[in-house]
């Protein structure tokens, strides 16, 4: 699992959206600190609560120079839609081959939702030169991180 002080591993994936563009994590470093939130499937009633919490944020993690994205197995279909019925500002990114998932340690079942090789709620912020410099990672997928700490990494990184 990445942990705070690793080089976090880079990525590639798809955008959010029926235009299937290519998400690359390394064109993002160098431009500020990057947050990555992991989680497990959009239009759930956890995931739903943490990228509204987050989309409610997004304006402190701008000012703080920071570009902020959701990650998860979900299609970029869905994730499209789960966007747009939460007016979400931020990226979405579709790991449906579960690269960055299984690359971050975060590979989970969920069997009593039907959710296979998903990923475990989790957040890190990446600074410019591509390190980890905060980590969080759910104990059980339905607790949220603490948006106050996660803010002032991401201000500090």
């Amino acid at each position: 699992m990445v942990a705070t002080g690793d080089d976090a591993p880079t990525f590639t994936a798809t955008y959010k959206g029926s235009d299937h563009e290519t998400f690359d994590l390394a064109e993002h470093l160098g431009d500020g600190p990057v947050v990555l939130a992991f989680f497990p499937g959009a239009f759930t009633p956890p995931c739903s609560n943490e990228m509204v919490a987050l989309q409610e944020h997004h304006d402190r993690f701008a000012d703080a120079g920071a570009t902020l994205f959701g990650v998860s197995a979900d299609s970029a279909f869905s994730l499209g839609a789960f966007a747009d019925t939460y007016d979400l500002e931020f990226d979405l990114v579709s790991d449906m081959p579960g690269d960055a998932i299984e690359a971050y340690g975060l590979t989970m079942d969920i069997p009593d939702l039907g959710l296979y090789d998903v990923a475990n709620r989790a957040v890190f912020v990446v600074d410019s030169d591509g390190q980890v410099t905060y980590s969080w990672v759910a104990d059980d997928p339905t607790n949220e991180p603490d948006y106050e700490d996660l803010i002032e990494a991401a201000a500090s990184a």
